[in-house]
């Protein structure tokens, strides 16, 4: 043994140069020596400690997150939501009332305009000339009656003395009344004239907004019929016709007269809020001003109106609009997020979370929507904490896994990642494997040869015994 004073290299090496008779002893000695080296290795590591920092103790995951809302009750007001169309207020067809040819038009298409501003010019020549002529008519009539009076005041003293018979001085009378006529009738000419010569210069109705020309110049309009030339419309306010159906208002007064509901008070009673088209809702509330008597036969529907104010004028009319209308009011009723519902073909389900963080799916009947929130009408009570935020996360994890209640928030910024699933993880007693490995236990190591391998299947049990 004096000849092997320095230490060799490997223990294997080693025992290769040793003799047959000793290669077998000393080949043993190295295989005891490398299990006890990996002993010591995974007991030292399970040793260490297994809990992250911040994590629950005992190396667990920590539990996922999920945002809850907790049951309370208030009262809710009965929010419908009708289709609608909006009109303007006043609208005003433009028509030739003077027969001729349009020499210019005074108006830029789809401008406001006042009331009595000019907007089309009409040849008035024919006019102007039927005015002069009834003006010379009523100049000639009145000639005339100068010229009877003065007979008949002549004839006045003379039939009193008998110089003239009295059928004279009546015939004189006659034709002082008839030329008085005729001085009327002309009057009623030169007026009828101007009127006509009026009609050449076309002006506004109202005031409003102004469409587009439907003649141009050089068209011969008014010509046996009232051709019409533009059309103004007010959109200052705006009406809004929607309509309801008749069941649906005959169950509302109904629920109303057997106290289920409460009839809706204060301004929001005759209030109306308009949705726009891409679901954006219209700054500036309306009022309703009358829900029609009459039902439509043809659609069974009930028409109301509501004004809307409009000052910068983007509500047109024939827009297709959906009102919000505060019918009715529910007290001590319970009003949830609607992503807090899902809808199966069983009915309405949410997910309560109970006081030890387990999810239990329970079914609800909801009613009207408002605010982005559903009416519960059953299946729920108030403390309760129903689950709004979180879905996503859940379905990567395994059925029956606890979670953690948290307020949710509607501005809420996007959810976190999910947590890691925990059939991912190693066992507490497992070397945890590298991050690039994620999917291969810690035993997956290159194979050792085959008189190490049967020493390795007993490692376990080893490290649990130290």
């Amino acid at each position: 043994m004096s000849g092997f004073s320095r230490p060799p290299q490997t223990a294997l090496s080693f025992a290769v140069a040793l003799p047959p008779a000793r290669r077998f002893f000393h080949t043993g000695a190295a295989v005891s020596a490398v299990v006890a080296a990996l002993l010591l290795a995974g007991c030292g590591k399970t040793e260490a400690p297994t809990a992250g920092p911040g994590g629950p103790p005992g190396g667990k995951m920590p539990l996922p997150e999920v945002g809850v809302v907790t049951v309370s009750l208030g009262d809710v007001g009965l929010v419908t939501e009708l289709p609608g169309r909006v009109e303007a207020s006043r609208v005003a067809q433009v028509r030739a009332r003077a027969a001729g040819i349009v020499q210019k038009r005074l108006f830029t298409e789809g401008s406001d305009v006042k009331q009595g501003q000019l907007l089309l010019a009409i040849d008035a020549a024919p006019y102007q000339a039927a005015l002069q002529t009834a003006q010379a008519q009523l100049a000639r009539a009145q000639a005339n009656l100068g010229q009877a009076t003065a007979l008949a005041q002549r004839y006045q003293p003379l039939v009193e003395a008998q110089a003239v018979s009295r059928q004279e001085y009546a015939n004189a009378v006659a034709a002082q009344q008839q030329a008085q006529a005729d001085v009327a009738a002309g009057k009623a000419a030169v007026q009828t004239a101007q009127i006509n010569l009026g009609y050449t210069s076309v002006t506004a109705p109202i005031s409003g907004r102004i469409g587009r020309a439907l003649v141009t110049e050089g068209a011969l309009v008014g010509q046996g019929e009232s051709t019409p030339l533009a059309v103004i419309q007010q959109i200052q306010p705006v009406y809004v016709n929607f309509t309801q159906s008749a069941a649906e208002v005959m169950k509302l007064r109904r629920a109303l007269e057997s106290g289920q509901l409460q009839r809706a008070a204060g301004k929001e009673a005759a209030s109306v809020r308009v949705v726009l088209e891409d679901g954006s809702e219209y700054p500036l509330s309306g009022k309703l001003l009358f829900s029609d008597l009459t039902v439509d036969a043809s659609t069974g529907q009930i028409t109301l109106r509501a004004e809307v104010p409009n000052p910068k004028g983007e509500l047109l009319p024939g827009l297709y609009v959906r009102v919000r209308l505060e019918q009715a009011q529910v007290s001590d009723a319970i009003s949830i997020p609607q992503q807090a519902v899902t809808r199966t073909q069983q009915g309405d389900k949410v997910t309560i979370v109970t006081a030890d963080g387990k999810l239990v799916p329970r079914m609800v009947k909801v009613g009207a929507a408002r605010n982005n929130q559903w009416l519960v009408l059953e299946g729920l009570k108030a403390g309760e904490q129903v689950m709004v935020d979180g879905f996503q996360k859940l379905q990567m994890l395994p059925p029956g896994t606890p979670v953690k209640a948290v307020p949710w928030q509607a501005n809420a910024s996007a959810p976190a990642a999910p947590a890691p699933a925990p059939e991912k993880t190693a066992s507490p007693t497992a070397e945890p494997a590298p991050a690039a490995s994620t999917d291969k236990p810690a035993s997956s190591a290159p194979a050792a040869p085959a008189s190490s391998t049967k020493a390795d299947s007993t490692a376990p049990a080893s490290a649990a015994q130290h």
